[in-house]
């Protein structure tokens, strides 16, 4: 069975964070090894209060993972909350290993989870970066539209960068896959009436676990956007 590391935050109501990532993974029958960087005191509604980890227990919990008889294939990183721990995950993580990002810099109940100029080098080592257009903008630091503010962080040193559709408007939502070969592919999908906490988790995860299974990124990036259609429709 395919395992991958995931690095994120505990929620306490369950709609997003490392709770999420498991639900995902077990959906498409990957094993998820997680490595706690917060935990957070949350309600659908607020974030009441974060406890965070240090960077030494990071680094420790991601070795662990490591060493297991069946090691992780890919690895997904959610929330970090400083600049410290974001260091701490790019020394600790292997070079060969594919990192999905998803760069949480505010909780969707509320809240600032990380400096947008947190990350680091952290930028350069992942295989792709999946913000929303929130995130999109702040990563960017440029206005204009999302394919100028995704040329702008190709631009830093990251390899690819997935533009989530899922804040925008219309009868389609679709994301981007910007490559800094400067191909692009789009996925889409019928906007739904619903919404959920931890969509960008999901796809995140998602994504992650189709690389574990030895899926290309546009191959993994489609496949997730239907794994998160599928539970949206839920």
């Amino acid at each position: 069975m395919s395992a991958i590391l995931a690095i994120g935050g505990t929620d306490s109501s369950g709609g997003a964070g490392l709770s999420r990532d498991a639900a995902m993974a077990a959906a498409l029958g990957v094993t998820l090894r997680p490595a706690v960087t917060a935990v957070t005191v949350q309600t659908d509604a607020a974030v009441l209060a974060v406890h965070p980890c240090t960077a030494e227990a990071v680094a420790d919990q991601i070795a662990a993972a490591l060493a297991t008889p069946a090691p992780p294939g890919a690895v997904k990183i959610g929330m970090l909350g400083s600049a410290a721990v974001a260091d701490a995950v790019t020394n600790a993580l292997p070079d060969d290993l594919p990192i999905v990002l998803d760069p949480v810099l505010k909780a969707t109940s509320g809240g600032t989870l990380m400096a947008a100029g947190g990350f680091g080098a952290l930028l350069r080592r992942v295989a792709v970066v999946t913000p929303n257009l929130d995130e999109l903008a702040a990563l960017s630091g440029c206005s204009g539209d999302p394919a100028r503010q995704a040329a702008a962080l190709l631009a830093q040193g990251v390899s690819a960068v997935l533009v989530k559709g899922g804040h925008g408007r219309g009868a389609l939502s679709t994301d981007v896959l910007c490559c800094a070969d400067g191909s692009t592919v789009a996925f889409e999908k019928p906007r739904l009436g619903v919404s959920k906490r931890g969509t960008g988790c999901s796809l995140a995860t998602a994504i992650a676990c189709h690389l574990a299974m030895g899926a290309p990124l546009p191959e993994a990036c489609r496949a997730a956007k239907e794994a998160v259609h599928r539970w949206l429709q839920e």
